[in-house]
């Protein structure tokens, strides 16, 4: 039984839901987004509220139920409220600029890294080390940020490298000085 799957959605003022075929689509302040909604589980709407209900012939419906349910829940707060990632640059002389929906990076290579962000996310350089991306999917901001930081992540000896706000990145003991008789 899937806990998570059982608990309603709470729609925002101001989104409005559609859903036709297995196509659910949800519209508010923040953007569009659609979502195709896989055999086995089918959402409920209401005025105020969303259930996603299983159908229990389906093997895996509990399963799905749960992931279906979260799916919908982060388009409904991703086009009300949006969502946010946050990146840090750690280096001397690493940074980096956004220039339209281009972020600019200086993370020691030869010439600058320039990254081409995708329609629906907002790239914000607070003091050149400290990148807040914005946008209204979840996945896509989950999937942008993990691009940016693999351009260059952060080396386990002395921690440079592009990484998450908060990430604690376990350090290794450098080469121990040769003392020998």
């Amino acid at each position: 039984m899937s806990r998570v799957g059982k608990a309603p959605i709470k729609i925002a003022s101001g989104v409005k839901i559609d859903f036709k075929g297995q196509i659910l689509k949800v519209e508010g302040p923040k953007g569009k987004l659609s979502f195709r909604i896989p055999n086995g589980v089918n959402p409920k709407i209401d005025a105020q509220e969303i259930n996603v209900i299983k159908d229990e012939t389906y093997g895996n419906a509990d399963a799905l139920q749960g992931v279906i349910r979260t799916q919908i829940q982060n388009m409904v707060t991703g086009v009300s409220t949006g969502f946010t990632r946050e990146l840090d640059i750690v280096g001397v002389g690493y940074r980096a600029a956004a220039k339209g929906n281009v972020l600019s990076l200086t993370v020691g290579f030869s010439h600058p890294v320039d990254f081409q962000l995708p329609e629906g996310i907002q790239a914000k350089v607070d003091a050149n080390t400290h990148i807040v991306l914005t946008g209204y999917d979840k996945m896509l901001i989950g999937m942008v940020a993990d691009k940016i930081r693999g351009i260059r992540p952060p080396e386990p000896y002395q921690g440079k490298g592009i990484r998450y706000t908060n990430e604690h990145i376990v350090k290794k003991a450098g080469k121990a000085a040769a003392g020998g008789k």
